[in-house]
């Protein structure tokens, strides 16, 4: 292909292709940040000022330091997928990891895989990826979905491969009309219903999870060495599962927490109670125990049996159904509705503010209104 200069800019030229077509590209030769040579080159313009233009924004691009942006410039969604995919996977739980592989698997890449990162727009994305989606998950699904999406787009902006992050604002409107949680009165009536029909146990580690939010691992992860009964403190090392035992969720997990003064009581009645059932079984109690152990054999219960307590409760009585982490949806929205600063109660549960404001906006909605109402009020007294 003969390639003819054009006079407008010296890095410009015209061509023609086999249909005899006259069409327009760029080849600008420029050095990398090490000092090396480089050449950036696109084809295919229609146009003599489409091409100039083009150029002129790498140029710019370059002029501007941002050279990884004009090198990535071709780059595609999924190229980029695999990429911060592989230099971030060791950096993250397993559980995150299969998370995120399966979003970008089965989710993003078929979905958006072929766009050039540089160029996918909110509009595309909104059209060919959130309401696809939406057509086939529920709201809570398609919203985490598009959070592992941002996540990996605020990696591109931290290496300089993309300038900003489009996709920010962009919200998925949540159902709330059957939202995961108890209010105060349905939360109290819940676990009287509890201490009457569960072992000690199971009144207790439920009993946990209502007054603190913890995650149900970080509960089963609990080590009697993480009480302190004369601080009235709990503190979150660890989390267990049916994959074992390993470090907390993230950095924010790591926390010491106030517990309130019945239900320390309830703890040094359970310990004892543990106490016992240790030396039923010819053992003694150790520090480095985890707290909630089966009666059967003194062995730590394992995570399905919490399910089941939860369906065993609802079957039995006319309780609301709600899952185990819905108890800590539970707490978070008492002490929202009873106006506790956003900080501690991300501190508490061990999240960031602005996660307890995406999860728990609605609740904070209902106090806005309340407090409108309340000026309001104020003033026609």
């Amino acid at each position: 292909m003969k390639l003819n200069k054009s006079k407008k800019d010296k890095d410009l030229y015209y061509y023609f292709n086999v249909k005899n077509e006259k069409l327009w590209c760029y080849r600008y030769r420029y050095y990398d940040a090490l000092g090396k040579r480089k050449e950036k080159s696109k084809q295919g313009f229609k146009t003599e000022n489409e091409a100039y233009r083009a150029l002129l924004e790498v140029k710019t691009d370059i002029l501007n330091g941002e050279v990884k942006r004009v090198e990535n410039s071709n780059l595609t969604v999924s190229e980029w997928l695999d990429i911060w995919y592989e230099t971030h996977k060791n950096d993250w739980k397993i559980s995150t990891r299969r998370q995120r592989e399966s979003a970008i698997r089965l989710q993003i890449k078929p979905l958006l895989g072929k766009y050039k990162l540089e160029k996918l727009e909110k509009t595309t994305y909104k059209r060919d990826f959130i309401n696809e989606l939406l057509k086939k998950y529920k709201p809570t699904t398609v919203h985490l979905i598009h959070r592992i999406f941002k996540i990996a787009i605020n990696s591109a902006v931290d290496d300089e491969i993309i300038p900003r992050n489009r996709f920010n604002k962009i919200t998925i409107e949540l159902n709330r009309k059957n939202d995961n949680f108890f209010t105060a009165l349905e939360l109290k009536k819940f676990l009287v219903n509890c201490e009457k029909l569960l072992t000690t146990t199971n009144y207790t580690l439920i009993l946990l999870l209502a007054h603190t939010g913890l995650r149900k691992g970080e509960a089963l992860g609990l080590q009697w060495k993480d009480i302190n009964f004369d601080k009235r403190t709990l503190t979150v090392e660890r989390t267990r599962d049916h994959k074992g035992v390993r470090t907390p969720k993230t950095k924010n997990s790591y926390r010491t927490i106030l517990i309130d003064e019945a239900f320390i009581k309830q703890l040094e009645t359970y310990r004892t109670w543990c106490k016992q059932t240790m030396l039923s079984f010819g053992r003694h109690l150790k520090d480095d125990a985890f707290v909630f152990i089966s009666y059967q054999k003194g062995t730590p219960i394992s995570e399905s049996l919490l399910e089941h307590t939860m369906n065993k409760i609802v079957q039995r009585t006319r309780c609301k159904r709600i899952t185990p982490h819905g108890l800590r949806h539970t707490h978070a929205t008492i002490l929202i509705s009873q106006r506790i600063p956003v900080k501690v109660i991300s501190d508490r549960l061990g999240n960031t503010p602005q996660m307890i404001l995406d999860i728990y906006g609605h609740s904070f909605k209902d106090l806005e209104e309340e407090s409108v109402q309340a000026f309001e009020n104020a003033l026609n007294m």
